[in-house]
């Protein structure tokens, strides 16, 4: 069953072709929106999705092989994101059901995560560290949903990351620029004392943005520390945050894989972190694992949309039209999932 995905909750709008029988991605088209300074604002990045959309699915369509006739699902990311994407996508998703008389499915972005680490991975029944720009949330399957055990209180981890770059003129998208300089920053071990947010099982950043910003007009104007410095000290200790949390979720739940999905998960430091901690928490009677997928499916991705619409899909059928409306504001835990 050929199944078309379309991703567009927040700078990224990406098409996937994906054979849901077989499990394999056929195509994985991405046109993303980026700036050399500032960050991401909702109007521009709407307008660049309205003018890349049928491109991106063109190119998708011919790099998988197939007609648009061959098409048997559309699936496209209903929420949560930035309404101005979101709308984007759903559009094009619902213009071409209905030209083409192809059933449509819309689902939830954040599980979607998730659930493509589950198709390409052998993790089985796996906590998530779901770590995105607007996103930083501790999931795991319970009762009939996915529940988050842990998230930020603030911002999401991607979105502070990119704020912090900004602070130090490094444009948008900030996070492998900011990977890149904590590498260096990390040979001269000069780590920065920062503050360490966690309260219960979620996590905040805003404290620390502000500590940060004080530091950059203050400390490293004084030749304190150099921004390599800054970079390697702020990502070893967000990320020892993150770590932190998942693996009191593994704890609490039992749960002895741990999955990373969302474009953090890209940065080579936080996936080496958690490997680390699944080996300390190994025993001789039992191992724990952890999981991640190239980095084509840790980012904002249509492959991943396609997989959940088919799962979706197979248990409670097509949507229809009237009840496609994007939902920004979804929340993980507000899903039924009928498909476990």
């Amino acid at each position: 069953m050929l199944v078309l995905g379309i991703e567009s909750t927040a700078h990224t709008f990406g098409v996937s072709v994906v054979d849901a029988n077989k499990k394999k991605v056929f195509s994985n088209i991405m046109d993303s929106f980026s700036t050399e300074q500032g960050g991401m604002i909702p109007g521009d990045v709407g307008r660049h999705h309205v003018g890349c959309c049928q491109e991106v699915i063109q190119q998708a369509l011919d790099k998988a092989g197939v007609k648009i006739s061959q098409i048997k699902l559309i699936s496209f990311s209903q929420g949560p994101g930035l309404g101005n994407a979101l709308k984007v996508g759903a559009t094009a998703a619902r213009s071409l059901s209905l030209i083409h008389n192809i059933p449509l499915v819309g689902v939830n972005h954040c599980i979607a995560h998730l659930e493509i680490g589950r198709m390409l991975t052998p993790a089985k029944d796996p906590i998530l560290l779901y770590a995105s720009g607007a996103n930083t949330q501790v999931i795991a399957f319970e009762e009939g949903k996915y529940r988050i055990f842990g998230e930020t209180l603030d911002t999401g981890i991607g979105n502070f990351i990119d704020t912090f770059a900004r602070y130090l003129g490094l444009g948008f998208p900030g996070g492998p620029k900011i990977e890149q300089l904590a590498k260096e920053g990390r040979k001269n071990s000069n780590f920065i004392e920062l503050p360490y947010s966690i309260k219960g099982m979620d996590v905040a950043f805003s404290g620390l943005l502000t500590n940060i910003r004080h530091k950059i007009s203050k400390d490293m104007k004084e030749g304190k520390f150099t921004k390599e410095d800054l970079c390697y000290s702020v990502q070893e200790t967000v990320f020892a945050m993150l770590i932190e949390v998942s693996e009191r979720a593994m704890a609490h739940c039992g749960k002895t894989e741990l999955v990373l999905g969302g474009g953090v998960a890209c940065n080579k430091r936080l996936q080496k972190m958690c490997d680390i901690m699944c080996k300390e928490r190994s025993t001789k009677s039992q191992s724990c694992k952890s999981f991640v997928v190239e980095n084509q499916f840790n980012v904002d991705n249509g492959a991943m949309i396609a997989w959940l619409g088919y799962l979706k899909f197979k248990a409670e059928g097509p949507q229809k039209i009237e009840d496609t409306a994007v939902r920004p504001y979804e929340r993980t835990d507000d899903v039924q999932v009928a498909w476990r």
